[in-house]
């Protein structure tokens, strides 16, 4: 028979215990509750400890999870997707050890949460266009190509001519992904750029920000939208959990005193 210990989604600052509902991860509707030391808990779960599946579907269940315990308190630090203590005990003994450390950064990251942003170019002819352009040592390339008959030569101006553009295209990415970040640089605490994983895709940033704030930002992405509106699409997405600015990791060898 297989043995059940504690899935942790996040550690809350509660002096109560708190029931969010059979939302676990894992498919089986398990309960999502804590356990608590001192007035600091962790958010868990029952889980198998001798199966643990990485999936679409866990991780999602993992972030919805962090998400509603968002909406009923002020700070969450957000754990690492697929952390399981095998009892309650274990949790209690590391609340313990941790919890000056714990406390500090729910207080630094209290009412904070992750805006994220994602910008990419309508066309991309125009902007190859505009690289193009900008780049006389590449027109040059272009035009030694047209006339080259070696297939050796030509084949490797060809190379650094592709080289050029892939650099070029980056050096544009950034300078667009910093126009959009201006526009945010009052309002937001912290920034980080995450993989961006298309050509036409040149920026995906989480913004670390106070909640609440939702009519601010809007209007800041409508005046965004309308500076950019034949040039780029956005797409917005708040309030998140911090899961870029904050990243504990907990590890099996470490739960014992």
């Amino acid at each position: 028979m297989q043995r059940d210990g504690k899935y942790i989604y996040g550690i809350i600052a509660s002096e109560y215990d708190i029931n969010l509902g059979s939302i676990g991860v894992g498919g089986r509707g398990d309960l999502v509750s804590t356990i608590g030391f001192n007035g600091l808990c962790m958010v868990v779960s029952d889980h198998p400890l001798s199966k643990f599946v990485v999936n679409p579907e866990n991780m999602l269940a993992h972030q919805k999870v962090i998400e509603a315990a968002m909406k009923e308190f002020s700070g969450i630090l957000p754990i690492r997707f697929g952390t399981i203590a095998a009892t309650p005990d274990e949790i209690r003994n590391l609340l313990n050890r941790r919890y000056s450390e714990f406390m500090e950064l729910l207080t630094q990251f209290e009412n904070k949460v992750e805006l994220n942003v994602r910008g990419t170019w309508k066309n991309m002819g125009t902007i190859y266009k505009e690289i193009d352009k900008e780049h006389v040592e590449l027109q040059k390339i272009r035009a030694e190509i047209e006339i080259l008959g070696d297939s050796e030569t030509r084949n490797r101006k060809i190379t650094e001519a592709g080289n050029i553009v892939e650099q070029a295209l980056l050096e544009k990415k950034e300078m667009e992904a910093d126009k959009v970040v201006d526009a945010f640089r009052k309002s937001v605490f912290e920034y980080k750029h995450n993989r961006i994983n298309r050509d036409a895709m040149f920026m995906n940033t989480a913004f670390l920000v106070n909640s609440g704030r939702e009519v601010e930002f809007d209007n800041i992405m409508a005046d965004l939208g309308i500076k950019f509106k034949d040039r780029c699409d956005f797409v917005y997405t708040f309030p998140l959990p911090i899961f870029n600015f904050i990243d504990l990791k907990i590890f099996p060898e470490k739960w014992e005193l």
